[in-house]
């Protein structure tokens, strides 16, 4: 197994999901094509973790996500749902049929100017520098070689010109990938998969089941060392029921396999829509709770401020202008988290199996982890790693992107931090010999001790793993323009003037951590709940769930929120 790519599959679960995927998957191809310094070695991350190497029929060569997604009728606007790789040219031959012919021709969505002109040109990837790469056949597994054409420069999607998540997405899916669920609406008010239940009956009808079924078939028994599922899953609708179900079938099917599963969550609501919310809640406190059952890890990511009912603003970053109204701001922010927290199982070299990770975090039956980060980290161009992290301090400056309130006065457990993007050349202390150090950082000899003293300063008593990445994040177009204007190209931090250069990408710190912050804001979540009078809802039971359900969620939150008490010990 030595040297071998571990491999990865990903499902998508939800429309939600479906913005952060996009932005996931464009990040992705983005870095395939990113150009790297001469003097580094390239790769630090793996690609074939995420991606398969496969040929059209036509011979033509493809290297596409190993993706399943799953999302409503309504939901692809233009996105052909056999994507556009594979399409069969004989459908497109004279029809021999001599006879009368009616044709009914359903209206077509109108096409996004992005995806016009990114997706359906040469087949390849838009580089930063504005160069089509147009892959041509590979000789070895992995990521296509690549010959370069010239394109148009890559144009940012506006606000106004995002509807649904294939909008902006810039890669190419294989015919395997979409799984459409046709009997709920994306659009309208009726028809829409709104409760737990509804999602879970979606995977005991053999239709749905089958097909997925036979699109994890068709992934997996290509893989030779398959190390486990991410799942991106919306867990505010209908969709938690989904992943329920999923998580239950993969834990099944595929013991021994690392299943982390991520429940998303778009950002603040109001007050003004009580049905809603209490769905909302309802969908969370059921998705957690099954999903923890049947995962290795589970982590809440939104940029909203609560799980519960109680509604509390948006999070906030320095360096970050967003709208937390629009799901396209929002899944940008999260997969740039995303693509960092997820690091250590997608290194080229030493990786962290899935498995180890979540071990790493879930002891003691603690398998809710919180997620936090900077994007992006505040550097100054010039400054070394010891100095960026004393002026940083401690963890409470982490942006919280779990929903779970203010951290402070928590403690950790255990901890995964991925710091990335900082040049080599400043890992270390720049202090001419024989100046007194400002703080033991400025003492390490390697910037990956750096990172770890600093770990061990903040935290003493807390169960650490950290990993520093050369490779910074990419955030080329059709990334939003969320960054200000006082940073540089590659996210620096700028004392002059704004230089005006559009910000490519950013060095960002990631951090998963099992934390005391939970024990509350489980704890709120079945208070919550505690006090709804389901008969009032019972809309919602009407979906599948019986009393017995709540009264069960109830209990198993309740042990979830304890497994986070009593051990403050461990810090002070």
């Amino acid at each position: 197994m030595a040297g071998g790519v571990r491999e990865v599959l990903t499902l998508q679960l939800g429309h939600f999901a479906g913005f952060v995927g996009a932005h996931w998957w464009n990040q992705q191809d983005a870095a395939l094509c990113a150009p790297t310094d001469a003097k580094e070695p390239p790769g630090e991350l793996s690609p074939d973790v995420l991606y398969r190497a496969g040929r059209t029929p036509h011979g033509q060569e493809t290297y596409t996500p190993r993706l399943i997604l799953m999302d409503l009728k309504g939901s692809l606007s233009s996105l052909k749902q056999e994507g556009g790789l594979y399409s069969d040219r004989q459908l497109d031959a004279a029809i021999a049929w001599q006879g009368k012919l009616t044709t009914h021709k359903e209206e077509l969505c109108p096409k996004n100017p992005y995806y016009l002109q990114d997706l359906q040109s040469a087949e390849g990837v838009l580089s930063s520098d504005g160069i089509w790469r147009v892959k041509s056949i590979p000789s070895v597994k992995g990521p296509p070689p690549f010959t370069t054409a010239t394109a148009p420069k890559p144009r940012v999607p506006t606000e106004g010109s995002i509807r649904v998540w294939s909008d902006f997405l810039s890669v190419h899916l294989h015919p395997r990938s979409i799984c459409m669920i046709q009997k709920y609406n994306h659009d309208g008010e009726a028809g829409r998969l709104e409760a737990f239940g509804q999602g879970e009956s979606i995977l005991k009808e053999p239709r749905y089941l089958e097909e997925l079924e036979d699109r994890l078939h068709f992934y997996l028994e290509e893989c030779d060392y398959l190390q486990g599922f991410q799942i991106l899953c919306d867990l505010h609708n209908g969709f938690s029921g989904v992943g329920a179900k999923a998580t239950e079938l993969l834990q099944d099917e595929y013991s021994g396999r690392g299943i982390i599963t991520w429940g998303l969550l778009p950002g603040p609501y109001s007050l003004g829509e009580p049905q809603k919310n209490i769905y909302r809640l309802l969908n969370t406190a059921f998705g957690l709770v099954h999903m923890s059952a049947h995962s290795s890890l589970v982590c809440p990511l939104s940029l909203g401020g609560s799980l519960g009912l109680r509604p509390e603003p948006p999070v906030t970053f320095p360096h970050l202008r967003y709208d937390a109204a629009l799901p396209f701001h929002c899944g940008a922010i999260l997969a740039t988290a995303l693509d960092t927290l997820t690091v250590p199982y997608r290194l080229q070299s030493s990786p962290v199996s899935m498995v180890h990770l979540a071990d790493t975090l879930n002891f003691s039956g603690k398998k809710v982890v919180t997620a936090a980060a900077t994007i992006p980290f505040p550097l100054v161009p010039g400054q070394s790693l010891p100095d960026a992290l004393v002026q940083l301090g401690g963890a409470a400056a982490w942006t919280p992107l779990s929903a779970c309130g203010d951290p402070s006065g928590t403690c950790c457990f255990a901890q995964s931090v991925v710091l990335r993007g900082v040049d080599r050349a400043y890992h270390t202390s720049q202090l001419v010999p024989g100046t007194p150090l400002p703080s033991p950082l400025h003492a390490c000899t390697a910037g990956e001790d750096v990172l770890a003293q600093y770990l061990q300063q903040q935290q003493p008593r807390v169960r650490s793993s950290a990993h520093l990445l050369l490779t910074p994040c990419q955030v080329t177009p059709p990334y939003p323009c969320l960054f200000s204007p006082s940073l540089s190209r590659h996210g620096l931090v700028l004392d002059g003037p704004p230089s005006g250069a559009a910000v490519e990408s950013i060095p960002v710190l990631g951090a998963l951590c099992s934390s005391s912050t939970l024990s509350r804001t489980l704890g709120d979540l079945a208070r919550d709940l505690g006090k709804l009078d389901v008969r009032r809802w019972a809309s919602f039971m009407d979906a599948g769930l019986e009393q017995g359900d709540l009264e069960e969620a109830l209990q198993e939150l309740g042990s979830l929120a304890q497994c986070y008490q009593g051990v403050d010990s461990l810090t002070n």
